[in-house]
């Protein structure tokens, strides 16, 4: 199983390191986006792998994996297969060598090499179609773009994302993650795989997700405030991060900003950062 297929630049290499860990072929390529670099190589990670039992294979394959035309199955969110797609007579962001094989609407689970695979939608996170994938024996968790440790978390408002979904699925990342207890001074318990950035374990969680909740709450305060999105940037919500995390030109500090500002839910500006570990 390979969650994420990266850019494309760099395919052959990940499938040399592929091989180094294991001579089993590959099954299932899972995205957790539509997030051009974590889809950009599933048309040459997906070929170089086969379809689960084939047709006719022990026990048969589901129809579902066996219409897949060769290749391993290409696993997402409803929603990524639409963003990638595009309906007929227009020009699809992606071709369709690109696009998932096989969908799913809230959970997918799969068992594979003796381990319990959980692929959860999270809705309205960073884009539409985020999901989380958990290897239970393993106690990893891959997390796609919905953790960014090298900046602050992306919100593709075009794409579906909110600064409350991030909040949420952040909050279930916080549920799942079991720390080292009770030698909570020692390093170990569930790691935690970012999209980008050094792994994680559950205090880190809570560290990056309570920097989020701060400057939803700061901003939805300036806001009641009756401030315009100028002003909000002006007042510098994420100021105390901006070091951290706003170094990266591609998402400034300003664009986070905006984001959470588009985002906010109206009426109740400030939603519910409860469900996680303090």
């Amino acid at each position: 199983v390979v969650v994420d297929s990266g850019a494309g630049a760099r395919s052959d290499e990940v499938l040399a390191i592929v091989r180094d860990l294991s001579s089993q072929p590959i099954r299932f390529v899972i995205n957790t986006s539509a997030n051009r670099a974590h889809v950009g190589g599933n048309a040459v990670i997906a070929a170089a792998g086969t379809v689960l039992g084939g047709r006719g294979g022990r026990g048969g394959a589901p129809a579902e994996v066996a219409g897949v035309r060769g290749g391993a199955a290409r696993l997402a969110h409803e929603n990524v297969l639409l963003r990638m797609s595009a309906p007929q007579g227009q020009v699809a962001p992606f071709a369709e060598g690109f696009w998932p094989t096989e969908g799913f609407i809230d959970i997918k689970n799969l068992y594979l090499n003796g381990e319990a695979i959980q692929v959860t939608h999270q809705p309205a996170a960073h884009s539409d179609g985020d999901s989380l994938v958990f290897f239970r024996r393993s106690d990893v968790i891959v997390t796609g773009a919905l953790v960014d440790t090298t900046r602050f978390p992306v919100i593709d408002v075009e794409a579906g994302g909110t600064v409350q979904g991030v909040i949420d699925a952040l909050n279930r990342l916080v549920q799942l993650a079991v720390p080292p207890t009770p030698l909570v001074w020692q390093e170990g318990g569930t790691q935690v795989v970012p999209g980008k950035g050094h792994v994680l374990e559950q205090a880190d969680l809570v560290e990056y997700r309570d920097m989020v909740t701060i400057v939803r709450d700061v901003v939805a305060e300036l806001v009641r405030q009756g401030m315009t999105l100028e002003q909000v940037k002006a007042a510098a919500p994420a100021g105390g991060y901006a070091t951290r995390y706003g170094s990266d030109p591609a998402w400034t500090t300003d664009m986070f900003v905006e984001a959470v500002f588009q985002t906010l839910p109206r009426g109740d500006a400030r939603g519910d950062a409860r469900g996680g570990a303090r």
